[in-house]
C-alpha cells in the first residue's frame, strides 16, 4: 500500500512554514504527499525587501507565487492542486462579526462552503489520501483564509465519505485520521531556547521574544514526526517563496544544528481516527493498516 497525505493550506508559503519537514519526511519514505492551496495569494505584501522580483510583484503577484510554490514543491517532492478562490487578503482590526462588509467581493472567506468544498471534494475522492492535515478552528492564527480553510478542510472531509454528497465528483472516499498542524508551540520554542541560552548563542535573544509570545499557549500536541533530516528542506522550501519570506527571517529560520539537539519534530494534534492508535504518537500513519486502499 502506498501511504497518501493530504495537507489543505490557504495560500502558497504556508505548506512551507507548516509542515514542509514532514511532508518531505515521508516523501523519503515512499509516501505520496499533496498539498492543496486553497487561494492563490493574490493579496500577500511583500515582506521581503531584497527580493529580486520585485517588479514582478508589483505588477502581478499572483503569477510570481505561482512560480514560487512550484520551487517549494519541487523541493519537497510532493504533489500539489490549487483550488483557484482567490486570497481575502487581510483586513485591519475586528473583521469576524460581519465579514462580508469588510473582506472583497467574492473572495474565499465570503464563498459559501457548499460551494468551495465541491473541488476539493473531488481532490480527496480521486487522491484517497488515508490522512488529512489542516488548522484548527482558529486558523493557527485568525486571518480570514485559514479560518476558511479549517472550516472548508473539515467540510470537505466529512462530504467526501458521503456517498449522497456531490455524487458527480466520483466515489466516496474515509480519510482515516485527520490532524491539525500544532509545529509552532510553546514547547518547542521553549527547548530550542534554553539550548540557544546554554551555549550563550546570539540567536538567544531572538527566542526569547518568540518565548514570550507563546508562553501561555497550551501544548496540544500528540503526534511527533521525527524530521531531524528534513530541516534544510524546510527551511529551502521555506525561502523559495522569497516575496513573503526573507532569507534570513529570525521568525522562521533557527539554528538547526540546535533544532536538531533540542526539538528535532514537527507537530500535530490527532482530532479524528477512524482506526486503533494510541497517543502520544511518532507517525501520522499509525494504526492504518498495510493493506487498506
Amino acid at each position: 500500500m502506498t501511504r497518501r497525505l493530504l495537507a489543505v493550506h490557504a495560500h502558497p508559503d504556508d505548506e512551507s512554514s507548516k509542515g514542509a519537514a514532514t511532508y518531505a519526511y515521508y516523501v523519503s519514505a515512499g509516501a505520496e504527499v499533496m498539498v492543496v492551496s486553497c487561494t492563490g495569494g493574490e493579496r500577500g505584501d511583500v515582506q521581503n525587501e531584497a527580493l529580486e522580483e520585485r517588479a514582478m510583484a508589483e505588477r502581478d503577484m499572483a503569477g510570481l507565487r505561482r512560480i514560487e510554490m512550484a520551487l517549494a514543491q519541487q523541493t519537497m517532492g510532493i504533489r500539489h492542486r490549487w483550488l483557484g478562490y482567490v486570497d481575502s487578503g487581510l483586513p485591519e482590526g475586528e473583521w469576524r462579526s460581519d465579514p462580508a462588509t469588510v473582506l472583497p467581493a467574492n473572495c474565499f472567506a465570503l464563498v459559501p462552503l457548499e460551494f468551495s468544498a465541491e473541488p476539493l471534494v473531488r481532490v480527496i475522492r480521486e487522491f484517497k489520501p488515508h490522512v488529512l492535515v489542516t488548522y484548527d478552528e482558529d486558523g493557527g492564527y485568525p486571518h480570514p483564509d485559514h479560518i476558511r480553510t479549517h472550516e472548508l478542510a473539515m467540510y470537505a472531509w466529512r462530504a467526501a465519505a458521503d456517498p449522497e454528497r456531490y455524487p458527480e465528483q466520483g466515489e466516496p472516499w474515509n480519510i482515516h485520521k485527520v490532524y491539525y498542524d500544532r509545529i509552532f508551540n510553546s514547547h518547542r520554542i521553549a527547548s530550542v531556547h534554553d539550548a540557544l541560552t546554554a551555549s550563550a548563542h546570539p540567536r538567544a535573544a531572538d527566542m526569547e521574544e518568540l518565548r514570550g509570545w507563546m508562553r501561555d499557549t497550551p501544548y496540544l500536541a500528540t503526534t511527533q514526526v521525527p524530521v531531524a533530516d528534513f530541516l534544510e528542506v524546510r527551511d529551502a522550501a521555506l525561502r523559495s517563496h522569497a516575496s513573503q519570506v526573507a532569507p534570513d527571517d529570525r521568525f522562521f529560520f533557527w539554528p538547526n544544528d540546535v533544532q536538531r539537539e533540542a526539538w528535532p519534530y514537527e507537530d500535530f494534534q490527532l482530532v479524528h481516527s477512524a482506526v486503533e492508535t494510541s497517543v502520544p504518537e511518532t507517525d501520522l500513519f499509525a494504526g492504518i493498516p498495510e493493506g487498506d486502499e
